[in-house]
């Protein structure tokens, strides 16, 4: 998996970088639906060997069965800076949605989209290099503020930036009276759409079965590779 020549390797190149793409975002719902075919994406890593893992899952989103799924193996492309995590994710994420055969309707990812300081987290930043709709859920709510939602599933509070007010994501209920996810728009949905889909992936658990299915994945997937003594490109 070889790093795009023109990646960003600097905080300033990243951050410039961000910067250009966050106006390509389109934070609203495209005419068409969400789709039945939802993937989720995650990653897992071993910095001492320089190697990271990505996984795609394809779920049926009536049934939340596992369509396809792929892995892919890298070096790590960008070192550890909070708020420019996609830099270090992206091209295997991009990888391992590439050697899927279908193309998701949509694709959830584990962390943040427009809740994010510069509005460009990773699921914004996949879904404007891919053009695919996306979203973030995110296990916690980063540097933004949030009130407990009620305790009842499907319950809801803005997460806000505390320094514009401004409404970046949600706070959502998935299990009665279990501690929120923190949902955010990607890219071609906005955030009603959002927390719809979440809620359609969480059935029976805290997390989008997206999720646990791609983070279950990728962490075998790298298991796999350290034990057969795969080494990063």
């Amino acid at each position: 998996m070889p790093v795009p020549a023109d990646w960003p390797t600097t905080e300033a190149a990243a951050l410039a970088e961000q910067q250009r793409l966050r106006p390509l975002v389109r934070a609203h719902d495209d005419e068409d639906a969400p789709g039945d075919l939802i993937a989720g994406v995650d990653v897992a890593y071993d910095d001492d060997r320089d190697l990271v893992v990505a996984a795609a899952v394809l779920l049926d989103r009536d049934t939340l069965d596992v369509v396809e799924q792929a892995t892919a193996v890298g070096r790590i492309a960008f070192p550890y800076l909070p708020g420019l995590l996609a830099f270090r994710e992206l091209p295997a994420v991009l990888d391992a949605l590439a050697a899927l055969t279908r193309t998701p309707d949509t694709v959830v990812c584990d962390g943040y989209g427009l809740a994010h300081p510069r509005r460009l987290g990773l699921a914004s930043h996949l879904g404007v290099l891919t053009g695919l709709r996306t979203l973030g859920v995110a296990k916690t709510p980063f540097t933004f503020d949030h009130h407990e939602p009620d305790a009842p599933r499907g319950s809801w509070t803005p997460l806000t930036d505390p320094a514009t007010g401004e409404e970046v994501g949600r706070a959502v209920r998935t299990r009665p009276g279990v501690k929120p996810v923190f949902v955010s728009v990607g890219h071609r949905i906005g955030l009603d759409t959002a927390v719809r889909t979440t809620l359609d992936l969480a059935r029976r658990y805290r997390l989008p079965e997206t999720t646990r299915h791609a983070d279950s994945l990728c962490r075998r997937a790298l298991a796999e590779a350290l034990r057969d003594g795969t080494t990063a490109n």
